[in-house]
């Protein structure tokens, strides 16, 4: 084949011949299979399948972070992760929940209006997806700064890529989801002048899937572990409380 036959080929040949050389199918070689469909495989985060993608993420900050987890404790709605990562290393566990009722609980109060909190009191606390039901973040982040002992340590997640939790929707509000950069900000202006370590966990693929209810044992761990900066499906955040002068 001479050049001048190349050169004669239609511009849509020249498109499908560039996506082939990117590794990308051209358009109408994608099959979505079963992936393909306008509803969730689950609509309850995968709850029903095996480990939800996003709880994969939290735990893996979590246990990378298990030293923090020591003292008095501080967790919302049940003390899972204070137990799993904290072992004999808490000393003290507290729950916290916004609504009476909880049996787990023993703190009842709104992180938006707790000044009967004592402050200065306890050594880590963990946050896991919370935040998205507290319509006045700055409000509720303001109070654990306040709650936290100097040198006390803040483990948090927020979610990115997400969908709606009906029943929280339905009970208090689902009001936001974050990036890394808002969630940034959020705790730097909460923790002033200390470091604030925040960081995104997913990629595309767990994306989807995790959108889908797909859950970790679905996916190898080397496609779970990718990072790509444009697909954050978890936020996370450590943050030191800094010493009193």
């Amino acid at each position: 084949m001479t050049i001048t036959e190349v050169s004669r080929w239609p511009l849509s040949v020249y498109r499908w011949l560039r996506e082939i050389w990117h590794g990308r199918p051209p358009v109408g070689w994608v099959n979505l299979g079963s992936l393909g469909r306008v509803k969730p495989i689950s609509s309850d985060f995968g709850l029903d399948r095996g480990l939800p993608i996003d709880r994969y993420y939290i735990e893996h900050f979590l246990a990378r972070h298990a030293q923090d987890i020591k003292g008095h404790v501080l967790e919302i709605k049940e003390p899972l992760y204070t137990h799993k990562f904290g072992g004999d290393r808490v000393t003290k566990s507290d729950v916290l929940h916004v609504e009476e009722g909880n049996p787990q609980a023993t703190i009842v109060a709104d992180l938006t209006k707790a000044d009967h909190l004592p402050s200065d009191t306890f050594d880590c606390i963990i946050l896991t997806q919370t935040l998205p039901f507290i319509y006045d973040v700055p409000a509720a982040l303001k109070t654990l700064h306040r709650i936290l002992k100097p040198s006390g340590v803040l483990l948090a997640t927020v979610p990115g890529i997400t969908q709606i939790s009906c029943d929280d929707m339905n009970r208090w509000g689902q009001y936001w989801s974050f990036t890394t950069l808002s969630t940034q900000r959020l705790f730097k202006e909460a923790f002033q002048e200390t470091p604030v370590q925040v960081e995104a966990q997913g990629n595309v693929l767990s994306a989807i899937a995790f959108l889908h209810g797909l859950v970790t044992e679905e996916l190898p761990q080397e496609q779970l572990n990718y990072h790509d900066p444009n697909y954050q499906v978890l936020i996370t955040a450590r943050v030191v409380k800094e010493l009193k002068p």
